[in-house]
C-alpha cells in the first residue's frame, strides 16, 4: 500500500537545492520567469518522488535571506527534510537557520546532502563534511548519513534515494482523527486540514488553491470551511501532482478547485478545514524557546513576526513568567496577533525579528484560542504547564477549566488538548463518571459539560449571595431569583444559573421555586414581639376577608418594630399566610383560594361578570374590586373581555 509523505528541503541560496530536486525528479521546481532569469528560488516549488512504497510530494524551498518567509510557508507539514549544503561554500548563513527552523518546527527524520562535489577535490569535500557533522551535533540530524552528489553528473544520486527511502521508514504514521458524525454522516473520515501556500485561475474553472494536506482527507464534493473567514465552500475537483483524483489526503500535496471563491480574495496563511475544526484567534498562549545562538533575549512585548502553518502575522509577545527569555530557555507567553490565525494544541511555530532579519526562537502552541492571562499568576501558569507536561486526561482537564462557565465541546478538545473525538468522547465519559466534568441542562434540551471547580464555584457564589440577602432581611426567608442573580459576579447566562439552583434545590441546599428561593437551613430571625406581631397580621387579614386593612394600619401595634412592617409582610407572603394582590394589597392565603373558587363557579353558570358583579358577589368596595379582577387576570383564573371577566380556556 502506498503512503503519501511531504519532503522539504533547505539550505543556503545557490546551493543546489533545486538542480537536485531535478536530479531526483525530473521536475524543474522554479517556475516564476524571475526565478528563470536570476538563476534562484524565490518561492516554493513542488515535485513528485516515487519511492515505492513511499510517494513523496517534496517542497522545494527558497535559500535566500529575503525569503525566509516563503521557506516556513513551504516547510509547513513536511514529515521529512533533505537539507542541501554545498562542498565548495560549506556551512553558510541560511544553513544554520533552516536547520534552526526544522528544529523549530518539530522535525525528526532527514537526509543530508553534500552537493557540488564535482567542483572541490576529496580534501576540501572531507574537511566540509566534517564541518557538517559538527554543525548537526545536537540535533535530529545528528545520525543522518551524508550523501555526496552531483546534479551535473548524476554522482550519488542513487544512494540520496536510498538514504531518503530509509528515513521514510523512519516517520511514524499520523493517528486516525474521525470526523464528527454531524458533519460527515455515516462515513467516518479523519478531520481535514490544509494551510494554503498559492492560488492561481484555471480557465474554465476558476479558483484553484495549493497545500499540503497536513490532517485527515478531502473528497469531491465535500463542503470544508475557508479561514479565517468561515466560509464554507465546496470541493468542485481536486488534483495530486497535475492528476485528477477523487479524494486527497494526510502527506499528499493537493491542488483544490473551490466553487464560488473569488482568486483575489485567496491569500497565503489562509486555511480550509473541516467545519467547526479550527478557531481563528488573536490570542495564543505557548511555550516559546530563545534559539542558544541569540546575542539578546526575547524580551517581554516584544514586536515580532509570527509564523505558524503558512501565515506570517506580526505579534507582540506576552511573556507570562520572566521579564526576558534569555538565548537557550524555555517560557510561557502569549501571542497578540494583529491578525489572526488557526492553531492546535501541539503544534510548531517560528518567531523572526520583525524587521524580518533573523530567526528568534519558536515553540509549541498550547492554547490555540487564549483568553488574556495575568502575568505570573501562580495557578494559571501551573494549569497552563499541565498542557505541556500532562497526559491526555489532565489536558482535558484543563481545557475545561480554562473554559470556565461556558463549557465546551468535542472540536474544542480535538483542538485544544491534542485528542481524536474518540479519544474525547472515551475521556468525557469516564470523567463524568468520576465527577471530574458535570453535564448540566440548561435551556432546554440544551447540556453543556463544565470542570467540577466551575460547578462549585457557581454554588458557592450563589450560596454566598443568599447569605448576604439573609443578612441584610434577617426576617425574608426566600428572595427573588433575579435579585439574587444580581448579586453574583457575572458567570454566564441566566438559564446556566437557573440550573445551578435547581441542582442546589435537588441537593436539598436550597428551597424555592421558579419565582423565590432562599437557603434550606436559614430560619427568619423573628424576635418574641414580631412573632406575636405577625400572628395578629394573618389574624386580621383572615378575618377581614375581601375588604383587607392598609399595611400602615399596624404601625402602632407595631411599636418599635414598625421599620420592620415591610419585611414582616413579604416573610407572611414567603411562607404562604398571605398573597400580595396589588401594592400594599394582600389577601390571607385561605380568602384568596376561595376568591378563585367562588369566581369560577360563577362564571362557569353565566357568560360573564362585571367588576361591579364580582365586587358584590365578594362582598367589598371597588377600591379592592378593581386590583382583585386584575390580580385574577394575571394567574389565569380569568380573562377580560370588553366590560366582562370570563373564565380562561
Amino acid at each position: 500500500m502506498t503512503r503519501d509523505l511531504i519532503l522539504g528541503t533547505a539550505g543556503h541560496i545557490d546551493h543546489g537545492k533545486t538542480s537536485l530536486v531535478k536530479a531526483l525528479t525530473g521536475i524543474d521546481c522554479d517556475r516564476l520567469p524571475e526565478e528563470k532569469a536570476r538563476g534562484i528560488t524565490i518561492d516554493i516549488g513542488f515535485a513528485i518522488l516515487d519511492l515505492p512504497p513511499f510517494r513523496l510530494g517534496i517542497v522545494d524551498v527558497p535559500g535566500h535571506e529575503r525569503f525566509v518567509k516563503n521557506m516556513l510557508a513551504g516547510a509547513t507539514g513536511i514529515d521529512l527534510a533533505v537539507l542541501v549544503v554545498a562542498a565548495d561554500d560549506s556551512i553558510m548563513p541560511q544553513t544554520r537557520e533552516h536547520l534552526e527552523i526544522l528544529r523549530l518546527l518539530g522535525l525528526r527524520h532527514g537526509v543530508i546532502a553534500l552537493t557540488k562535489c564535482d567542483l572541490v577535490d576529496e580534501t576540501t569535500r572531507e574537511v566540509v563534511e566534517l564541518e557538517i557533522h559538527e554543525l548537526v551535533q545536537g540535533t535530529f540530524l545528528e545520525n543522518a548519513p551524508l550523501i555526496a552528489t552531483s546534479a551535473s553528473t548524476g554522482k550519488g544520486i542513487a544512494e540520496l534515494k536510498a538514504a531518503i527511502a530509509d528515513a521514510c521508514q523512519k516517520v511514524a504514521p499520523s493517528p486516525p482523527t474521525p470526523l464528527p458524525t454531524e458533519e460527515r454522516g455515516k462515513r467516518e473520515k479523519r478531520w481535514f486540514r490544509l494551510a494554503i501556500d498559492r492560488s492561481f485561475i484555471v480557465q474554465g474553472h476558476g479558483t484553484v488553491i495549493t497545500g499540503s494536506v497536513t490532517s485527515g482527507s478531502v473528497r469531491v464534493g465535500d463542503e470544508v470551511e475557508w479561514l479565517p473567514r468561515g466560509d464554507r465552500v465546496r470541493v468542485r475537483s481536486l488534483q495530486n501532482h497535475d492528476a485528477s483524483v477523487e479524494e486527497a489526503h494526510r502527506g499528499q500535496r493537493a491542488a483544490i478547485n473551490l466553487a464560488g471563491v473569488h482568486h483575489e480574495d485567496v491569500i497565503r496563511g489562509q486555511e480550509l478545514a473541516s467545519p467547526g475544526y479550527l478557531v481563528p484567534s488573536r490570542v495564543m498562549t505557548v511555550r516559546l524557546h530563545c534559539l542558544a545562538d541569540m546575542k539578546r533575549p526575547i524580551k517581554h512585548r516584544m514586536p515580532v513576526r509570527f509564523h505558524i502553518g503558512t501565515s506570517e502575522v506580526m505579534s507582540t509577545v506576552a511573556l507570562l513568567d520572566a521579564d526576558a527569555l534569555e538565548p537557550g530557555q524555555w517560557g510561557l507567553a502569549q501571542m497578540f496577533l494583529e491578525e489572526p490565525a488557526m492553531g492546535v494544541w501541539g503544534q510548531p511555530f517560528v518567531l523572526r525579528e520583525s524587521s524580518a532579519a533573523q530567526t528568534l526562537g519558536g515553540g509549541q502552541v498550547l492554547q490555540p484560542a487564549a483568553r488574556k492571562i495575568r502575568r505570573r499568576h501562580f495557578e494559571m501558569l501551573e494549569r497552563i504547564e499541565r498542557l505541556w507536561t500532562g497526559d491526555a486526561r489532565q489536558r482535558v482537564l484543563t481545557v475545561a477549566w480554562f473554559s470556565a462557565f461556558g463549557g465546551f465541546t468535542v472540536p474544542e478538545l480535538v483542538r485544544g488538548a491534542g485528542i481524536g473525538p474518540d479519544e474525547a468522547a472515551d475521556l468525557v465519559a469516564r470523567l463524568k463518571e468520576e465527577g471530574e466534568l458535570v453535564e448540566m441542562a440548561i435551556g432546554g434540551a440544551r447540556r453543556i459539560l463544565l470542570h467540577k471547580d466551575m460547578v462549585t464555584e457557581l454554588e458557592t457564589r450563589t450560596l454566598s449571595a443568599l447569605d448576604r440577602l439573609h443578612e441584610q432581611f434577617p426576617l425574608m426567608s426566600t428572595h427573588d431569583r433575579q435579585k439574587v442573580q444580581s448579586q453574583l459576579d457575572y458567570v454566564g447566562d441566566d438559564p446556566l444559573v437557573h440550573a445551578t439552583v435547581e441542582r442546589l434545590i435537588g441537593a436539598k441546599k436550597l428551597v424555592g421555586d421558579l419565582r423565590r428561593i432562599g437557603r434550606a437551613d436559614f430560619k427568619p430571625k423573628l424576635s418574641a414581639n414580631l412573632r406575636k406581631l405577625k400572628d395578629k397580621l394573618v389574624a386580621a387579614y383572615l378575618t377581614a376577608r375581601f375588604q383587607p386593612p392598609e399595611p400602615s394600619s399596624f404601625a402602632n401595634q407595631a411599636g418599635g418594630n414598625a421599620a420592620n412592617l415591610k419585611d414582616l409582610f413579604d416573610v407572611c407572603v414567603a411562607e404562604g399566610y398571605l398573597v400580595n394582590i396589588a401594592e400594599g394589597v394582600y389577601l390571607h392565603s385561605d380568602v384568596d383560594a376561595e376568591m378563585r373558587r367562588l369566581v369560577r363557579e360563577r362564571l362557569a353558570e353565566g357568560e360573564g361578570l362585571t367588576v361591579a358583579e364580582i365586587r358584590d358577589m365578594l362582598g367589598t368596595t371597588r377600591k379592592y374590586a378593581v386590583p382583585l379582577c386584575e390580580y385574577l387576570d394575571r394567574v389565569g383564573v380569568t380573562r377580560r373581555d370588553g366590560d366582562l371577566r370570563v373564565l380562561t380556556g
